[in-house]
């Protein structure tokens, strides 16, 4: 499934990010890169160690923990600590996969990633091209989001960035460690939620329907989860 999230971020929230990277000491983005994917990518990006980079990783975690509809669809386990990267005027990221394996950040231990995160940050209306873009053909998808806004997928999901033609775009990407590995488990357990969520709003949190999905969807988890 690849999930649009909106308002992760606030517009205001978001512009400050951009207003802080403005004038960040940009490396080349191909240092966390895999060897196939290091062969097709030309972004730049925050250093990860860096002061800036943690601050805004930690704002965007904190953001991520108080919103319902990530924690619903993701079930994480453990969050990646956000890169950001930059792609200018003839930047791109061709066909790739993200890693399955990440090392965790100053010799922690590794992370499996079960799901890959997109934040756009700017303006989509300040650059041409930069869509992230999933498949081929008729089943071509290509994302550009509002400032805030976020888009989930599974990390086993071959995807690219376009060119960016005009402008730059600015984006916060991690990976999630899930606690229901497993991609169809894990979104029948999102659309469960959600009719649970319906069934509270319609006929009230003490109604046996109610009751009975909410032990379903627990039962499912206790059943599915690696903790």
């Amino acid at each position: 499934m690849i999930l649009q999230i909106p308002r992760v971020l606030t517009p205001d929230e978001a512009a400050d990010f951009v207003r802080r990277l403005a004038d960040a000491p940009w490396a080349d983005g191909r240092i966390t890169a895999g060897p196939q994917s290091g062969r097709v990518k030309a972004n730049q990006q925050l250093p990860e160690d860096g002061a800036l980079a943690r601050f805004l990783g930690e704002r965007l975690l904190k953001a991520l923990s108080g919103h319902p509809r990530f924690v619903s669809a993701a079930l994480p386990r453990r969050v990646y600590p956000p890169l950001f990267n930059r792609y200018g005027e003839g930047m791109a990221f061709g066909d790739h996969v993200d890693n399955a394996i990440r090392m965790g950040p100053q010799g922690g231990p590794p992370y499996r990633t079960d799901l890959s995160a997109t934040l756009f940050l700017n303006d989509p209306e300040s650059y041409d091209g930069g869509e992230l873009c999933f498949g081929e053909g008729l089943d071509a998808r290509a994302v550009k989001l509002p400032a805030g806004d976020l888009v989930l997928y599974p990390a086993s999901t071959v995807h690219r960035v376009n060119p960016v033609t005009r402008g730059v775009r600015l984006a916060g990407v991690f990976w999630v460690e899930s606690l229901v590995a497993d991609a169809t488990q894990r979104d029948l357990l999102f659309d469960l939620d959600a009719a649970i969520g319906e069934a509270r709003r319609d006929l009230g949190d003490g109604h046996a329907v109610a009751v009975r999905l909410v032990g379903a969807y627990h039962n499912l988890v206790r059943l599915w989860a690696r903790t």
